[in-house]
């Protein structure tokens, strides 16, 4: 499984990559440090290397993980066939977590930080939609 981690916060995306890979989660994990050039890389790949997870910041400097989302959505029928968005933020607000249900492609919001509970329930999910 191949897994983006999309986050311009050097420390948590550190951290994030690190229970990853504790947690035996993907055999490849790419990180980008801003949603601007992750947006390039998959739509210029789109057919052939999209990730089958996607762990979204929402607070980044330029283009912030909505707009990355509204960016997004021209290709969520394809993103959304092989791909699961987890919003994972330091944000609790309420409001964001429903905006989030907006987006067909996004099936979760969680709170920084990642934890070994959150890789399990998200396996669990991964497990059910391949069944």
């Amino acid at each position: 499984m191949k897994t983006f981690i999309i986050d311009d916060d050097p420390i948590s995306s550190f951290l994030t990559e690190a229970v990853l890979q504790m947690e035996d989660f993907s055999k490849q994990i790419v990180t980008f440090s801003s949603a601007e050039e992750s947006l390039n890389f998959l739509t210029e790949n789109m057919e052939t290397n999209v990730p089958e997870v996607i762990f979204l910041d929402l607070n980044m400097p330029s283009m912030n993980g909505w707009q990355f989302l509204q960016a997004l959505s021209p290709h969520e029928s394809t993103i959304s066939k092989n791909c699961s968005i987890f919003i994972l933020t330091s944000s609790i607000d309420l409001s964001e977590q429903k905006m989030a249900q907006e987006h067909s492609v996004v099936k979760g919001f969680i709170s920084k930080p990642i934890t070994e509970e959150h890789i399990t329930s998200i396996k669990r999910n991964l497990a059910k939609v391949a069944a």
